[in-house]
């Protein structure tokens, strides 16, 4: 599949490359029913082509900082709270590339997940079936996999459904009411000791794994089904 937008190769220490696709500026609708929320993208960022790989940790945090259950160096990094990607990861990696990396709001999660100014509204990040684009309870052999083995959603992106949960910067709200409508973090409120993830994983059926779904996890819990994606302008 030819890819829409151009991919950039960010550089990582020791030759390890970051792809990151840049995500058009656009609107979309969250939730269904009484919780829902139209939200605008004031401008395009830029995500990740893949979740966080384990190669891509190292490079940053050293050779013998792999927390990951399930070793491999194209495998997402998972066992990573959201504490441990601020407090040390974010601040490592923006002072090694002199650029400003951040994990991505819930809604630019989403938008990004839904192929943004080209989605087709799918019910999955690129397809109705999720066999075509995610690792989940029937398929994964209960365990993540490498990234980009499944088909990539509109813009581009692998494994945004399955695979692992990702973190985004939010901290956790039931639902969208007083939510903020450009796009940015919401913070304000709810429980700062949980953040949202979004996406499914592995480990989940497939309809944990619809770009809508949500959930979250305490900040400092480290799980074998979560991980992260990396944001930028």
């Amino acid at each position: 599949m030819p890819f829409p937008y151009e991919i950039f190769e960010d550089e990582l220490p020791n030759g390890i490359i970051l792809p990151m696709i840049r995500v058009p500026m656009g609107g979309l609708r969250l939730g269904k029913g009484i919780n829902v929320l139209d939200a605008e993208i004031p401008k395009d960022f830029y995500l990740g082509q893949f979740p966080v790989t384990q190669a891509q940790w190292k490079a940053v945090m050293g050779q013998d900082n792999n927390p990951s259950h399930f070793k491999g160096e194209d495998r997402p990094l998972e066992r990573v709270s959201w504490d441990d990607i601020d407090r040390q990861f974010l601040p490592r990696i923006n002072k090694l590339t002199g650029k400003t990396y951040f994990l991505p709001s819930e809604v630019q999660w989403e938008y990004a997940a839904r192929g943004g100014p080209l989605s087709k509204g799918f019910e999955y990040a690129g397809s109705n079936k999720l066999k075509e684009v995610g690792w989940y309870d029937l398929n994964s052999h209960r365990e993540t996999q490498p990234v980009g083995l499944k088909m990539p959603n509109e813009l581009g992106l692998h494994d945004m459904s399955g695979n692992v949960w990702e973190w985004c910067a939010d901290t956790w709200h039931d639902n969208y009411e007083g939510a903020p409508t450009d796009g940015s973090v919401w913070i304000d409120g709810g429980g700062k000791a949980r953040r949202v993830v979004r996406g499914g994983s592995w480990f989940n059926s497939d309809d944990n794994c619809r770009c809508a779904i949500r959930d979250r996890y305490s900040s400092d819990s480290r799980s074998g089904d979560v991980g992260f994606r990396l944001a930028r302008y």
